[in-house]
C-alpha cells in the first residue's frame, strides 16, 4: 500500500530513546497505519487508542507493511513524535468575519500570516478559538467520544442572524447549536466576543452575556475583547475604534454580571480584556476576580497577574539588607507597545527610585506598520523600533518584548532577523524573561536571557 496525501502525515520523525516504541523496534521514517485495527487520521486517534497497556500496531516501512505489538504501561505516552504536529492537514477558515485582522494585513508579508485556521483541533492543542462553522456532526462525535476539552468557541454573539452578519457565513448562526451539545456532554468550553462598535456591543452584549450564561458552569468563562483595527481596511465592513466611554460602559456592563454569577455558580463568568481598563484609565480587577487565570492568553488578567508577580519578587528583592551592596551598575532602554506602557513605566519607576545603579527609560512605540489604533507589543515590527529609537535615542543595552518575535525562531513580523535587527542598533539585545519575577531580573541586568 502506498502512502497518499493523508498518510505522510503520519511518519514518524524521532523515538524516545529507552520508551515503548523504542523497544519495540519503530523507527523514524516508519509511517503510521493503525492502531488497534482503528484508521489514524490525526494527533487525537493517535492519543486516545494508544492509551491502552496493550497496542497492537500497523506501520510501513520501506514500502511494506508490518506488525508489531508493544506493551507498557495503561495511559503511558508510546515515545513517538510525527513530523507533522497534528498528523493530519489544518483546516483553514471559510468565514469572512469583518473584525478579521488578517484581512487587515498589508501584502507582502511572509506567507504563514496570512492564513486564517478554523481548526477545532487547534483549541486543544494550542488553546485557538473556533468558530464551530467548520466542524461536521463526526468532528463533534469525536470530541465528546475522546473528550478533547477545553474548547475555545469565538461566539461574537448569540443572535443567529447577526453571527451570520459578523461572520458572512449563512451557517453561522446554527453552528452555535453545537455548543448545546457540548454542554449536553460536559465538554468543558471558554468563550470569546470580539466586540464591535455598533454591531454586537450594547444590547447584542447583554443578551449574548445572558444567553451564554444558560452554559454554566461547564462554560467556564467568556472574554470580551475589542476588536483590532489596523489601518489596511480599505473594502472592509466600516468599524469605529471604542473611546474611553465606551470602554467604561463596556466594564459596567460586565461587572454588573459578574457579581450575579459568582454568587450562584462561583464563577465570574464574563471577563473584560484589560485593554477595556486601560483604555478606561481603570485599575485592573484583583486576582480572585479572574476566576484563576482562564483567558491569560486572551490578554484577560495578563496585567493583573505581571504586577502581582512583579511586586512579590520586588518586596523579596527590598527585604534583602544585601541587595543595594552588591546591584550592579545597569542601564537599558526598554521596549513596549502603547498598551502597557503605563504599567510598565511604573514597574520601572519603582525599581529606579530603590535601586540608584539602575537607570531605565522605558519607550512606548507607536505602531506606524499597522497603524496607531494598534498598540499591544506582539504587533511591534522591527522596522518601527529601530526607526523610533534612533529618533529618540537608547542606551547600549536593549530590553524587547519576547512577543515581538517568533515563538520558534528569532525573527520579527516584518522578517527581519534578531541579528540583523542587532547589527543595525549596534546594542546589547535581549528579551525580557517571562513574568513579573522575570520582567524585574531583566530590569535589574540579572539573568537576562540573551538571544
Amino acid at each position: 500500500m502506498s502512502c497518499n496525501k493523508q498518510e505522510k502525515n503520519h511518519i514518524v520523525s524521532s523515538v524516545l530513546a529507552g520508551s515503548a516504541a523504542d523497544s519495540a523496534g519503530i523507527k523514524p521514517g516508519d509511517l503510521l497505519i493503525s492502531i488497534n485495527d482503528e484508521p489514524v487520521v490525526d494527533i487525537f486517534d493517535y492519543r486516545f487508542n494508544s492509551l491502552s497497556a496493550e497496542v497492537d500496531l500497523v506501520l510501513e516501512r520501506d514500502g511494506k507493511q508490518f506488525s508489531l505489538h508493544v506493551s507498557k504501561e495503561e495511559s503511558e505516552d508510546m515515545g513517538l513524535d510525527f513530523e507533522n504536529g497534528l498528523m493530519d492537514n489544518y483546516r483553514s477558515c471559510h468565514n469572512k468575519c469583518i473584525f478579521c485582522f488578517i484581512d487587515q494585513m498589508p501584502p507582502g508579508m511572509r506567507e504563514t500570516l496570512y492564513f486564517k485556521d478554523d481548526d477545532s483541533r487547534l483549541s486543544f492543542l494550542q488553546g485557538n478559538y473556533v468558530t464551530l462553522t467548520n466542524m461536521s456532526d463526526k468532528d463533534v462525535d469525536r470530541i465528546i467520544k475522546y473528550k478533547m476539552e477545553p474548547i475555545n468557541i469565538s461566539f461574537q454573539t448569540t443572535n443567529p442572524e447577526l453571527r451570520c452578519k459578523m461572520l458572512n457565513n449563512r451557517f453561522a448562526g446554527n453552528a452555535l447549536k453545537i455548543a448545546d451539545r457540548f454542554y449536553e456532554a460536559g465538554i468543558v468550553m471558554n468563550g470569546q466576543i470580539v466586540l464591535c462598535k455598533g454591531v454586537n456591543d450594547k444590547d447584542e452584549l447583554k443578551r449574548s452575556i445572558e444567553d451564554l450564561s444558560k452554559y454554566l458552569p461547564v462554560l467556564e468563562s467568556v472574554s470580551v475583547v475589542p476588536v483590532g483595527l489596523s489601518k489596511y481596511r480599505e473594502g472592509l465592513f466600516e468599524l469605529e475604534p471604542f473611546t474611553k466611554e465606551d470602554a467604561i460602559e463596556v466594564i459596567d456592563t460586565i461587572e454588573s454580571y459578574q457579581k450575579k454569577f459568582y454568587e450562584e455558580y462561583g464563577l465570574h463568568f464574563i471577563h473584560a480584556s484589560d485593554e477595556w481598563y486601560i483604555t478606561a484609565g481603570r485599575e485592573v480587577p484583583e486576582e480572585e476576580r479572574y476566576d484563576g487565570y482562564l483567558q491569560l492568553e486572551n490578554g484577560v488578567g495578563m496585567t493583573r497577574l505581571m504586577e502581582n508577580e512583579f511586586d512579590e519578587a520586588f518586596d523579596a528583592l527590598n527585604k534583602s539588607p544585601i541587595a543595594k551592596f552588591f546591584m550592579k551598575k545597569y542601564e537599558a532602554t526598554i521596549v513596549t507597545g502603547r498598551l502597557f506602557f503605563p504599567y510598565l513605566k511604573k514597574f520601572a519607576d519603582k525599581v529606579m527610585n530603590e535601586f540608584p545603579k539602575i537607570e531605565l527609560d522605558v519607550v512606548p512605540i507607536r505602531n506606524d506598520f499597522f497603524g496607531e489604533l494598534i498598540t499591544v507589543s506582539g504587533l511591534l515590527t522591527a522596522q518601527d523600533i529601530i526607526k523610533q529609537l534612533k529618533e529618540r535615542g537608547y542606551k547600549k543595552n536593549v530590553l524587547l518584548p519576547r512577543n515581538v518575535l517568533k515563538a520558534d525562531e528569532p525573527i520579527f513580523l516584518d522578517d527581519m532577523t534578531l541579528d540583523e535587527f542587532t547589527k543595525e542598533l549596534n546594542a546589547n539585545i535581549s528579551t525580557t524573561q517571562n513574568g513579573g519575577e522575570g520582567l524585574l531580573s531583566s530590569m535589574l541586568g540579572k539573568k537576562v536571557k540573551e538571544r
